[in-house]
């Protein structure tokens, strides 16, 4: 199959970036024609060494700029031969249902970020792939008929952006508890930071590592810089591979307030770390419902340290929670995800070309 892969950019540190560069490097290895259509980005030399083409569409909304790129996205289309469009973005989506439409070729959605308004514009798809079951329901509410909607449910393990990287486990002061992600209100930090400053009470050696970057990095740094613990939290930015720094965690933290189905969640299990995080949208199905991870009320520190506090206060109860981490590990893997997506694309072309 030809499928043409439709987003903003290629640019890392954006997580539905790195799952649309994770699908499509794994859909070429399965022996399937596949580009890229974006306004670039620092993935483009991975997606070559993958074989998938690359091609410069830009997403600038202002309205003039859009019509000059359906008509760039028409004629590339075309010219490549594409027999599926896979947008996952809401602007991507816009740009690409005229085309496909002129084309007579089927648009497949992927809502990755349900909490935005205008993720209604991704119900212009075909078919609608969602990142979790709650984001599917929540789409469902939202209005988007559920004969359309597929699940898949997001994994990483296998991918192209991993291949050759380092696997040798950052020392970390154990014991440590590691946060990987945006510093957006979404994630919750403001609560993390007041769990662990409970927890540092009772437990002086625990450390706290940040990875990550976003607008409120300074804000979130003069809070703990506010509290008791401060000494004991370190803000280690944006890593290009948090992954070395997972392996050598003992605990993996995410306290979101929502959170459609983080592909951080796949790494740590995949890493080995025990993972705590919040009862919320698609973090119970990545934790297999609280067996592969300890599940804790959103918007509760106090809730949040309990649970921090039994895997520090307890060597064996740590090394449980790490073993279980790996509960039906295989199901995370990118090839799953190639492999139902494609199921989904050949489902929406029937449906186009009429076919039983």
């Amino acid at each position: 199959m030809r499928i043409l892969q439709l987003l903003n950019h290629t640019r890392r540190l954006n997580g539905h970036v790195h799952a649309a560069v994770d699908l499509a490097c794994a859909q070429s290895k399965l022996g399937h024609q596949v580009a890229i259509a974006s306004g670039g980005g620092d993935f483009d030399e991975l997606l070559a060494a993958n074989n998938v083409e690359t091609m410069l569409v830009s997403h600038e909304r202002r309205p003039t700029e859009l019509l000059k790129s359906v008509a760039t996205l028409y004629r590339s289309a075309r010219r490549w031969r594409a027999e599926v469009v896979h947008a996952h973005m809401m602007t991507s989506a816009v740009l690409a249902w005229p085309v496909c439409k002129l084309l007579g070729i089927p648009l497949v959605t992927t809502v990755h970020n349900e909490f935005e308004k205008s993720a209604i514009l991704m119900g212009l798809g075909t078919r609608v792939i969602t990142v979790s079951a709650a984001v599917g329901e929540s789409m469902q509410k939202r209005g988007i008929d559920k004969s359309r909607i597929r699940v898949v449910l997001n994994g990483t393990i296998g991918a192209a952006r991993f291949e050759g990287k380092d696997r040798a486990p950052r020392p970390l002061q154990s014991p440590s508890i590691i946060f990987v992600g945006g510093q957006h209100p979404r994630k919750g930090l403001p609560d993390l930071f007041a769990a662990f400053d409970l927890l540092y009470k009772s437990h002086p050696a625990a450390r706290l590592y940040v990875l990550g970057d976003g607008p409120h990095r300074e804000e979130y740094m003069a809070q703990v810089n506010s509290l008791g613990c401060a000494q004991a939290v370190t803000f280690m930015g944006a890593q290009d591979d948090p992954f070395p720094f997972l392996l050598g965690a003992d605990i993996f933290v995410l306290p979101s307030h929502a959170d459609p189905a983080p592909l951080v969640l796949s790494e740590a299990r995949e890493a080995g770390c025990a993972i705590v995080a919040t009862n919320v949208d698609g973090i119970p199905e990545l934790l297999e419902h609280g067996k592969a991870g300890i599940l804790v009320p959103s918007r509760n520190p106090a809730a949040l340290a309990q649970a921090l506090g039994s895997l520090i206060e307890n060597a064996d109860t740590l090394t449980e929670w790490r073993s279980k981490s790996q509960f039906n590990l295989d199901y995370l893997t990118i090839e799953r995800v190639a492999r139902r997506t494609l199921d989904i694309y050949e489902e929406a072309s029937r449906q186009i070309h009429g076919r039983a």
